[in-house]
């Protein structure tokens, strides 16, 4: 019994050692990654210095770096640009500029592209994405979550023979990065519409089903096999 207890003891204080040293990687992980992000965005965004002529440059001026200024700058570029693109004249050179890539043979199409989807994403009209439901992808009898992506054009609706409004076109988004995905359409019967709003979907998409939306309760443990244990 002695040696049986003292097997148990320390099978118990390793099980506790395991479980802290988990937890203590599951808090610093996030920190870190959150950190490093924030590091990128800041070193990414303050090479954007280079564009004050010299002699102006915060070192030039305060004798040192200043970290973060970039993304100072960063912003003041796209307030003007934004304000700038919102008159008359903005819009013309706007168009200008849409034309001169899109003469470019290769850089058309990456340009053209790059335009539509930041359009989509950012844009606060129905064409974003606003919509979570579930999809049934790659086949059958398996349930993914995909966002509504815009309309149909009226050639494929037409190919489609889809006068009723059948079809919808969802985008389907790979985890944990949902920048990439599939691009599909389905027929509206064939969905289910889910209560949650786009940040709670990518939320649980990015995490692996991990973070459960907000007011879902987690999801309950599975039970393992007592007789596999056994054995």
């Amino acid at each position: 019994m002695t040696v049986s207890r003292k097997k148990s003891k320390k099978r118990t204080v390793a099980s506790r050692i395991k479980k802290y040293l988990i937890t203590g990687v599951l808090i610093w992980l996030p920190i870190i990654a959150g950190i490093w992000t924030i590091n990128y965005i800041i070193t990414t965004s303050d090479h954007l210095i280079r564009l004050i002529p010299k002699g102006f440059r915060p070192e030039d001026l305060f004798g040192h770096h200043i970290p973060g200024l970039g993304i100072v700058l960063a912003l003041l570029i796209l307030l003007i640009t934004g304000v700038f693109a919102g008159n008359i004249i903005g819009r013309k050179v706007v168009r200008l500029w849409d034309s001169f890539f899109g003469h470019i043979p290769v850089v058309k199409t990456v340009y053209t592209g790059v335009k539509k989807v930041s359009e989509s994403l950012l844009s606060d009209s129905s064409k974003s994405f606003k919509t979570p439901l579930l999809v049934q992808f790659p086949h059958q009898g398996v349930w993914t979550i995909a966002f509504v992506s815009g309309s149909l054009p009226d050639e494929i609706r037409h190919s489609l023979k889809d006068d009723e409004d059948e079809f919808l076109p969802v985008y389907v988004p790979t985890t944990p990065n949902p920048t990439g995905g599939y691009y599909i359409m389905v027929r509206r019967a064939d969905t289910r519409p889910l209560n949650l709003s786009v940040d709670d979907a990518l939320k649980y998409i990015i995490s692996l089903g991990m973070v459960m939306p907000d007011g879902l309760p987690p999801p309950a443990d599975i039970e393992e096999d007592d007789d596999d244990d056994e054995k």
